[in-house]
């Protein structure tokens, strides 16, 4: 893949927080704030706030990310998704959608420009003009039409028995625009905003150009993410390791557990406590977060299941275009199996998310806050003995609506980022109702061939 455009690590990152709240937050400059009218009550239904009375019923928040797809492309014909099998290009030409494999030998940009492009000022009929990268050993459809195209349902089979046993949402949509870095931020932190007090070392030339794509304090000399105005121009560069708060320490001033589990231990553009200042120079980063992945199916034996929980991929299990071998639906199945057949399934809620959009056609348009939120759909499941079952969710969602779910469940107080404006996905959860038994996620690879997977010291290089 040619990456020489993208030598200054284009995994652009917001200065917009863009979440209205009463109180200023000090991990968030002042100058980097957009207030958007009505925003923080901009959402398909009302909010209905989950009690503390509640906390006793769900102890454990696991929150799975999984890479770079959109509702439209892994769910195509999932009863009431609002999916569509043809999509409009930059000529007023219907297009007709074509399946492919979810190991399809190509990548479409997910950057920022990526999605200006195919969101065509809200027309969605730029997917044919997107720039996107072949393998050089696979067969690739023309360029106008890589986009175009969804997953059958054969080939993510658990995904689908997910979706139609529990709840999933319709209306999930990436909170920012662009790729994986800024949207793993997001989903620890409900901004990727910089702070005024960004350790940008004097060493440091922030012009000094990287064909290594990283992210986090543990990045080379160099290493640069690109920042996003409120105008939407990415003419700012900035080492990436910064001062802003983040879940964790909400759930470390409570005394509560939690763990992340992911790839590789170091910097990388998935690898989002790495990127926290605070987080990487605390004794927990060495004991929390955690790699392979594979791990959580360990300890959740063991008995050692955090209160909450991240659980990232390694690139052959992330759905990523271009770079997964198709494991990845049994992946997500084999950790709520294991989740699900042990004693923590009666107080654990799951979400099953994306991260990015992918670059994949979906036909319903984001609203649009500023010059980065929001961007398309990403799935998302909800998977819990209190989820609702066979439940299509109408209402509008984000990243910050997990965090919102796990601030309340957990009574951690408020992030004041897009935690602020967000739902809290109360409508997916029924906690009157009877908690409903746990039956097995049938999947073509059993748990057993993740546990022989060897550690990865790879960082994924997906930020296109």
């Amino acid at each position: 893949m040619n990456r020489t455009r993208f030598a200054t690590f284009c995994a652009s990152v917001t200065l917009a927080a863009c979440a209205q709240s009463s109180t200023p937050q000090s991990s968030i400059p002042s100058s980097s704030v957009v207030q958007v009218p009505g925003s923080a009550v901009r959402r398909a239904g009302p909010l209905q706030p989950l009690t503390q009375r509640l906390t006793s019923k769900i102890q454990h928040v696991v929150i799975i990310i999984q890479e770079n797809r959109t509702v439209n492309d892994l769910f195509n014909g999932l009863a009431g998704a609002d999916t569509v099998r043809t999509g409009q290009n930059s000529h007023g030409q219907s297009v007709p959608l074509r399946p492919r494999l979810l190991t399809a030998p190509y990548d479409i940009s997910h950057a920022h420009s990526g999605f200006v492009t195919e969101y065509a000022n809200g027309q969605l009929n730029g997917f044919d003009l997107v720039s996107s990268t072949c393998k050089k050993s696979g067969k690739c459809p023309p360029a106008d039409i890589r986009a175009y195209g969804y997953v059958p349902e054969p080939g993510v089979e658990p995904y689908y028995v997910m979706a139609r046993r529990y709840a999933f949402a319709k209306r999930m949509f990436q909170t920012n625009e662009g790729p994986s870095f800024p949207a793993h931020q997001y989903l620890l932190s409900g901004t990727s905003t910089i702070s005024d007090g960004s350790p940008l070392r004097a060493s440091e030339n922030p012009l000094t150009p990287r064909k290594k794509l990283t992210g986090g304090c543990d990045s080379p000399t160099g290493s640069l993410v690109k920042l996003i105005d409120q105008a939407g121009q990415e003419n700012q560069s900035t080492y990436p390791c910064f001062n802003r708060n983040s879940l964790i320490a909400l759930i470390e001033a409570q005394s509560l557990s939690w763990h992340y589990y992911q790839s590789h231990i170091g910097a990388g553009l998935w690898e989002a406590p790495d990127a926290i200042l605070s987080v990487r120079n605390s004794s927990q980063y060495s004991t929390d977060v955690v790699a392979p992945p594979s791990q959580i199916l360990t300890d959740v034996d063991a008995g050692n299941l955090a209160n909450v929980v991240w659980v990232t991929p390694t690139p052959a299990e992330s759905d990523h275009a271009g770079i997964n071998d198709g494991s990845g639906p049994s992946w997500v199945a084999s950790v709520v199996n294991k989740i699900g057949q042990s004693s923590y399934w009666a107080s654990t809620a799951i979400f099953v998310t994306w991260d990015d959009w992918g670059g994949w056609y979906d036909p319903v348009a984001p609203p649009q806050y500023n010059s980065y939120e929001l961007s398309l759909r990403v799935p998302l499941i909800v998977i819990s003995p209190y989820a609702k079952q066979h439940y299509i969710s109408p209402n509008q969602h984000e990243f910050g609506s997990i965090l919102k779910f796990t601030e309340e469940m957990f009574g951690l107080g408020s992030l004041g980022t897009t935690d602020v404006r967000a739902d809290d996905l109360s409508d997916c959860f029924n906690f009157s109702k009877t908690p409903s038994k746990f039956t097995r996620i049938p999947a073509p690879l059993h748990e057993s061939y993740f546990l022989r997977q060897p550690i990865s010291n790879q960082s994924p290089d997906d930020d296109f």
